[in-house]
């Protein structure tokens, strides 16, 4: 589990949890509002498949209090850099402050790592609310694209 104590503007403690058999089918089914679905997949399933499927990605529940509320997932380039990727936040549980609880804490959490590490993550350039998201914890557009998506980094605090 990976906790940084932080709370969702519900009072609700955010962790990031391992995806296994007690929680995993609820992962699957977190499905983000219909307006987010062009930059993301229908349900946080296509994600799990994508993890397992590959030695880069390992998936985490994102869960509030005891209820799985979304799905994070993070992987470390061939530079050594981490990166956050497929972060979906179940419809009913958005505007709450539940994404920004999982990003800041996955972000410090990896960059962490290895006595600190830039954080890299992307995101539609017209998804203006992620971009507003990523700016307000320290995400700096590097002018990169990923697959059609802005690269953003974090460097850890000297």
């Amino acid at each position: 589990m990976i906790d940084s104590g932080l709370r969702d503007r519900a009072g609700r403690h955010v962790t990031l949890r391992p995806v296994g058999d007690g929680n995993w089918r609820a992962v699957a089914d977190i499905a983000p509002r219909d307006d987010q679905r062009g930059w993301v997949p229908a349900l946080a399933a296509r994600y799990l498949v994508l993890t397992m499927r590959s030695d880069v990605w390992t998936s985490l529940a994102v869960v509030a209090d005891e209820t799985v509320v979304g799905h994070v997932m993070w992987g470390v380039d061939d530079d050594g850099s981490r990166w956050i990727g497929g972060m979906v936040i179940d419809a009913a549980e958005q505007d709450r402050g539940v994404g920004r609880a999982a990003v800041r804490t996955l972000a410090d959490w990896l960059s962490a790592q290895d006595g600190g590490s830039v954080v890299r993550l992307s995101y539609h350039p017209e998804n203006v609310p992620a971009a507003r998201l990523y700016t307000s914890l320290g995400f700096t557009p590097t002018g990169a694209m990923e697959d059609d998506e802005l690269v953003a980094e974090r460097t850890p605090p000297s």
